[in-house]
């Protein structure tokens, strides 16, 4: 995925969905119209820096998290890159991981 305007996309739909959101609840919140988030998530638009700090307010995340793509690198397959990527799970997400990867490694 080397389009940043696509991975800025992807990773604004991650942290929605991470926080159990529709594009519809997102918009709302930040009060753009849904085919605008839409446009956003796949790279079609970019947004403004002003919608930018409305995105990360609504996914309680700091505006540089909407630029960290180093989960789609290749340290992702390291213990710093997996925790990384571990810090924004829930407490039911990191449970299911936790059986995932231990019956993976019995």
């Amino acid at each position: 995925m080397g389009n940043r305007k696509k991975m800025l996309g992807a990773r604004i739909k991650e942290l929605r969905k991470r926080r159990d959101l529709s594009q519809n609840d997102l918009s709302e919140q930040i009060s753009i119209e849904s085919n605008y988030l839409s446009r956003i998530e796949v790279g079609a638009s970019y947004p403004s820096l002003e919608v930018l700090e409305r995105i990360a307010d609504a996914l309680q995340v700091e505006m540089k998290t909407l630029f960290d793509f180093s989960h789609h690198d290749a340290e992702a397959t390291t213990p710093k890159g997996i925790e990384a990527v571990l810090a924004g799970a829930s407490r039911e997400d990191l449970k299911l991981i936790y059986k995932l990867v231990d019956a993976v490694l019995k």
